[in-house]
Order: C-alpha cells, then structure tokens, then sequence
C-alpha cells in the first residue's frame, strides 16, 4: 500500500497514526502481511477492553461521586446539631429548675413552648432523641457510666438515663449516658 503525497501530508497533520483500513482480497496476502493483520487485530482487541474498562470505571466513578453527594447533603446539618444538643440539655434543666422550685407558671409554660419549639424544629432536622431508660443496654448506642445493683429492672438492662443521646438520621451524635442494672449479690 503505497501512500500518494497528498495521504502523507494527512497523516502528518493527524499524527502518525495506523493506516486506514481498505478491503483487502485474503487470497492475494503473503504470509508476513496476514502477520500484521493478525497484530493489528490483537491490538485492536487490546484497547478495546482497555475502553471497555475505563468507560466501567468512570460509571462506578459517576455511581460513587452520586452517592457520596448524596450523603453530604443528608449529613450537612450535623456540625449545627452538635451544637444545639447543649442547648437542648440546658433546657432540660432550667424546665426541671423552675418545676422544683415552683417558679411562676408562666415563665415554665414559656421555657417548655421554647423548649419544644426547638425540639420540634431540630427533628425536622432530622434529629432524633435516643430513650435509653429500662432498654438493654447497646454499646452502639449507650455510654455507661456506672452500675447499680437491683431487681426491678432485669440485668444489663439501662436504670437511668443521666443524660440523652441523639442520633442524626442513622448516625449517632452522641450516645446516652447511662446507668445499668446488675443483679444484686445473694
């Protein structure tokens, strides 16, 4: 196959690439020819899978970078949340503070209509209180603190809450602080 001037100034403007492919009369190819053939074909088939497999690659790649997106934009509020969760708790106490000392009843009706106004604003958050008391005890789940001997509450079961958890959709912020029950020595 010879090239004419004006192939050769293509193919210098292209690169140096492969030649074009031209029907070609089998009968008429020497050995050394149907050689190359047979080379040119191997290579073919070689960047073949070798696109096949980049083009997988790049969808797991688009699959991925979706999902992982995905979770950002589920788990963005959680830095926000953390801090709230201290807020929430002090709430807790300034409600239980005000009911022990029988504070003014409006300023606890005022405290708990906040306190819930939050609650229910960082639910929609996604948000999640986590109520440990008289539960089994999940380390997943749970932070003991301490145990205490009793036969009210069935062992490696939680007595008393000391302090809430919270999960952020299925991801825990922070677990509850708890006591758990052991049976009493005989």
């Amino acid at each position: 196959m010879k090239n004419t001037g004006l192939e050769k100034q293509e193919m210098a403007e292209q690169g140096s690439g492969p030649e074009p492919l031209v029907p070609v009369d089998p009968s008429t190819l020497n050995a050394e020819q149907l050689d190359e053939l047979k080379q040119r074909a191997g290579k073919a088939d070689e960047h073949w899978e070798r696109l096949m497999r980049t083009a997988a690659d790049f969808e797991n790649y688009k699959k991925r970078s979706a999902r992982e997106k995905q979770e950002a934009i589920k788990f963005a509020n959680e830095s926000l949340l953390e801090k709230l969760i201290p807020v929430l708790d002090t709430f807790d106490m300034a409600l239980a503070a005000a009911q022990n000392n029988q504070a003014d009843q409006s300023l606890q009706t005022g405290i708990s209509m906040v306190q819930q106004q939050l609650k229910n604003a960082l639910a929609a958050a996604g948000l999640e209180e986590l109520d440990a008391t008289g539960k089994a005890f999940d380390p997943n789940l749970h932070e003991a603190v301490s145990q205490q001997e009793t036969r009210e509450v069935p062992e490696g079961h939680v007595v008393q809450q000391l302090r809430k958890g919270y999960k952020l959709r299925e991801r825990l912020l922070r677990p509850a602080t708890v006591v758990v029950a052991k049976s009493p020595a005989a």
